[in-house]
């Protein structure tokens, strides 16, 4: 399990962007849950939307991307690289993510090679899936 302290050792992300509360299982480059408690207090449900706070899809994408490029920093490959996204493919959003819920973000990595990887993330609450897509990474030099 890592903390928020530990998660920002390994990605650059920082406050109001860093969308990861706690990794709760990491296998090297291989596969991450991490979890992410939506409070009202966010940024983002300022203005989206007025009266239906809803968390907007794209940080939903976003949370899965912190997420993968923690679980690909455990690997040897990317350990002193930069992961950048490169390309969401498939997503589909399945419901809302509103203020009071606990996103439970899951990847797993079916390709990596020569600097880039590739893998499957969703996200549920409750048990409710809310978000599915692939996900495509590339390595850089940090």
């Amino acid at each position: 399990m890592l903390d928020v302290n530990e998660i920002q050792k390994l990605i650059p992300h920082r406050y109001p962007f860093l969308l990861l509360d706690r990794i709760l299982e990491i296998e090297d480059g291989k596969k991450a849950v991490g979890i992410k408690n939506v409070t009202i207090n966010d940024y983002f449900f300022q203005g989206h939307f007025p009266g239906k706070p809803t968390m907007p899809g794209v940080l939903m994408i976003e949370s899965m991307a912190q997420l993968g490029a923690c679980a690909l920093k455990q690997s040897e490959l990317f350990r002193d690289k930069l992961l950048m996204i490169t390309g969401v493919d498939k997503c589909r959003f399945r419901g809302t993510v509103e203020p009071g819920d606990q996103m439970r973000i899951e990847i797993e990595f079916s390709a990596m090679k020569m600097g880039m990887g590739k893998g499957r993330g969703k996200i549920t609450v409750d048990g409710r899936l809310v978000c599915e897509a692939e996900l495509m990474f590339a390595a850089v030099d940090a």
